[in-house]
């Protein structure tokens, strides 16, 4: 694979894995994607390091804006040097990039929206290779955002990536894919597994939010049921994109709103 190393953050959680993976690329100078939360100056140490050992930061890249994967972003620049960041939408960001366009010379923005609006992947230009930020994780599933279009425009995103024929995924969290085709099948064939089980529910009467949840999400333990329902509105918006939302579902709590765009 092409010159690529990780640095693991030490903030594991049923969100965050094993801890954000923080992605070191190409050397004299590498490249830093997801430098991680600003909580831990250690790894913002271990960043520095590792990156030294590569000839320098060239500068920084952000997958999303979400804390813990862009919380590090000035400290890690300013380590670097005083590097650019780049981001589609992170306010720290000194240049803006998106969807086909460069960052640093090894890597190329994809726009895989859902997660979060502003959500990038960026793919080795080899094309071996893509580093996945929150969109395709190395264990379990994601929480979509219920932004306008999110799961519409997720599902895209994951039939644009499976058409890159990447051999391997390079997540935010948890460990490598080495078959990317077979984890991003996965991906999509849960995603419609869970609009088949939610509109069954619908189907046979079901119209809480409670209700929807045990009966599409049944297998989320506890710990994920906060995101779990927040996943269950983006489907839910999808299903009223395209007319296929019944009357009648209960409101969410505008709570839930904040909490999709802030959950990490």
């Amino acid at each position: 694979m092409d010159d690529v190393a990780l640095v693991r953050a030490d903030n594991p959680s049923p969100l965050t894995l094993t801890g954000t993976n923080t992605w070191l690329v190409g050397r004299d100078p590498c490249w830093v994607v997801d430098p991680g939360p600003a909580d831990l100056p250690e790894h913002v140490e271990a960043v520095l390091a590792a990156a030294g050992e590569r000839g320098g930061v060239g500068g920084v890249v952000l997958t999303h804006g979400h804390g813990d994967h862009a919380g590090a972003a000035r400290a890690v620049a300013e380590g670097g040097g005083g590097v650019p960041i780049l981001a589609a939408a992170w306010e720290g960001a000194t240049a803006r990039i998106g969807d086909g366009d460069a960052a640093g010379p090894m890597l190329e923005a994809i726009a895989v929206p859902g997660h979060a609006s502003d959500h990038l992947c960026f793919a080795l230009r080899s094309g071996e290779a893509c580093l996945t930020g929150d969109a395709v994780l190395g264990a379990g599933s994601v929480f979509i955002a219920p932004d306008p279009g999110a799961l519409r425009g997720y599902l895209d995103g994951l039939e644009r990536l499976r058409a890159c024929r990447f051999a391997r995924l390079l997540p935010g969290h948890g460990p490598v894919v080495e078959d990317a085709d077979a984890k991003l099948e996965e991906y999509i064939g849960h995603r419609l597994d869970r609009e088949r089980r939610l509109v069954e529910a619908l189907g046979a009467g079901a119209r809480s939010i409670d209700a929807l949840l045990d009966a599409a999400w049944s297998d989320a333990p506890p710990e994920l049921r906060l995101p779990a329902t927040v996943t269950l509105f983006a489907h839910l918006d999808k299903l009223a994109e395209e007319g296929r939302l019944p009357d009648g579902v209960e409101e969410r709590p505008e709570w839930f709103a904040q909490l999709g765009r802030h959950a990490h």
